[in-house]
């Protein structure tokens, strides 16, 4: 199971279907949860298993229910972390298919047939239509790819709470989702202020993010300045010593603290902070019509995600890049 010394495998790929379109891959994201489901950080796996659910490409079979319209041949399309929902659930008809409790995951998730899902460190990639996104002309492929799930992880949120001029951010961690996380924010209006243990990535933030603020969480007296200081709070980074308690009192009262990043170990913390109304949330990608607002809003604001292209050849090198975080801030596997 040293699931970073990733080699070559050949699969079956899943039955194709009335409802299926079958994508080409050019691109696909190297993402944190390919790490933690690989290493089996977050549960048990099958293995072989292939990951990778940022994935980007051209369309090259549609199934006879596809709108041949907005799927042509040789459209170019992504697919992020989920692949198929039941859409007939109370969640999937108000347009919240990411909340579906039958929910596929591009990978390891299992179909009603018993086949397991396959990623996108591969050829091809079939998936059922609602989840496959064009993309739009001014996007290139490379940075497209990462917002398919560090993109919509923030940015749903920030919808979610009505992020707008009036409010104020506060985003831990500046890396693949956090430095997506603060450019969003930055879009929609906020007062943003990037968190992070050091002051190392500080001209990132401000400079080149475009954060108004920057808060070293190491600096106690800086903490104790900004208690209350925040509308919401996106958490994307963590350590083996997070102080949980101490990050919740970032929070205004009534305020959102979102948990984003995903611990392989539970998250402790006390009772008290959550007295003044503090909501601890989490955030599960978002919905693929905000999929593609996102995209569509992405190039009206000029956000960007700041990527490495490494080939696909080397995904076993990018998985331990990324692993040693030696990210900046989104490494993708290119054919």
């Amino acid at each position: 199971k040293d699931a970073l010394n990733v080699k070559p495998y050949s699969y079956e790929p899943k039955k194709f279907e009335e409802y299926d379109i079958e994508i080409k891959i050019t691109h696909c994201g190297v993402c944190g949860s390919d790490i933690h489901t690989a290493t089996g950080g977050w549960g048990d796996i099958t293995y072989p298993q292939v990951v990778g659910h940022e994935i980007v490409g051209h369309v090259t079979r549609i199934g006879s229910k596809v709108d041949a319209t907005r799927y042509a041949i040789g459209t170019r399309v992504g697919v992020g972390a989920q692949c198929r929902t039941c859409l007939t659930c109370v969640d999937c008809k108000a347009h919240k298919e990411h909340c579906c409790r039958k929910g596929i995951d591009t990978y390891t998730g299992k179909y009603e047939d018993g086949y397991i899902s396959q990623g996108g460190y591969a050829d091809y990639f079939r998936c059922h239509y609602n989840w496959v996104i064009p993309i739009p002309a001014g996007l290139p492929s490379e940075i497209a790819a990462p917002m398919l799930c560090a993109g919509i992880t923030t940015y749903q949120p920030l919808k979610k709470f009505n992020v707008g001029p009036n409010s104020r951010v506060g985003v831990i961690g500046i890396g693949g989702l956090g430095h997506l996380g603060i450019q969003w924010a930055v879009a929609l209006g906020a007062d943003v202020t990037a968190i992070s243990s050091s002051d190392r990535k500080k001209y990132d933030a401000t400079e080149v993010l475009g954060a108004q603020h920057y808060l070293n969480s190491s600096d106690a007296a800086a903490i104790a300045d900004a208690v209350g200081a925040f509308d919401v709070v996106l958490c994307t980074a963590f350590g083996e010593d997070t102080n949980w308690d101490k990050l919740i009192t970032l929070v205004a009262s009534d305020g959102a603290f979102v948990v984003l990043g995903l611990p392989e170990k539970p998250i402790s913390l006390k009772p008290f902070g959550l007295m003044t109304q503090v909501s601890v949330v989490g955030s599960h990608i978002g919905p693929p019509h905000m999929i593609e607002e996102m995209l569509n809003f992405a190039v009206e604001k000029g956000v960007k995600t700041i990527v490495e292209i490494m080939p696909m050849e080397k995904a076993a090198e990018a998985l331990n890049k990324l692993d040693k975080k030696g990210a900046r801030y989104r490494i993708v596997l290119e054919r």
